[in-house]
């Protein structure tokens, strides 16, 4: 596929997700699964990348526009469902630099994986952690100011274990070793989570993810 039908597939999937989530707040959904709609869905847009050998400069290119929208959208009402949740946070824009910094570290042949492990972390733990901790989450603990749940921290850890599980058992095949940096891993991912100042897990856990998981798998030689 050449360049210019790359560029229309993954603008109709961002359009797409942006058009979903637009619709969802004129239907007034609540702020928080809106948001939620955006971070997975263009979280998601890493497998379609990795199908498609998206070039190491455009998916770079790509976070560094959304992340400069997402500055801009905290002082002109763009696309007011990135930050229709009533918070001050940052997060939009760590969640598209991050994804910008994987890219850049690591996709390069025999290493992609690592950066869509990062990436489907922080698209699915911790958008999946976030949704069951506010909606289910009743044991909850406190870190100086930081208010969590237990089950909202327990999610992090099981999906984080089990995307990163998915991606590792797919590419190198079954290795127990491979399950116990996944759990390793996942739990990290959980740990860093819990310390999310101005949205700043949306940086840290998807660079500790992929980072981590390179040197462990390294290590394995596989």
């Amino acid at each position: 596929m050449g360049l210019t039908q790359q560029i229309m597939c993954y603008a109709l999937w961002l359009g797409s997700v942006f058009a979903l989530a637009e619709w969802l707040r004129a239907c007034k959904v609540d702020g928080e699964w809106v948001r939620k709609v955006i971070h997975i869905g263009v979280g998601n847009i890493i497998l379609l990348a990795w199908a498609l050998q998206v070039p190491r400069w455009l998916g770079v290119s790509f976070s560094l526009v959304f992340a400069s929208l997402a500055l801009l959208s905290y002082r002109v009402a763009i696309l007011q469902s990135l930050n229709g949740v009533g918070r001050r946070s940052f997060g939009t824009c760590f969640y598209a630099l991050s994804i910008g910094l994987l890219l850049y570290w690591f996709w390069l042949p025999e290493r992609q994986l690592f950066a869509v492990i990062g990436i489907l972390v922080m698209t699915w733990a911790d958008a999946l952690a976030g949704l069951v901790g506010k909606t289910w989450g009743q044991h909850r603990y406190q870190l100086g100011s930081i208010q969590k749940s237990w089950e909202g921290s327990l999610t992090m850890w099981g999906v984080s274990s089990l995307v990163i599980g998915a991606v590792l058992l797919g590419y190198f095949g079954f290795s127990p070793s491979l399950l116990g940096i996944s759990v390793l891993v996942g739990g990290m991912a959980m740990g860093l989570e819990v310390f999310s100042w101005w949205g700043l897990d949306n940086l840290t856990v998807p660079l500790a993810s992929g980072g981590l998981c390179f040197v462990l798998v390294q290590g394995l030689n596989l």
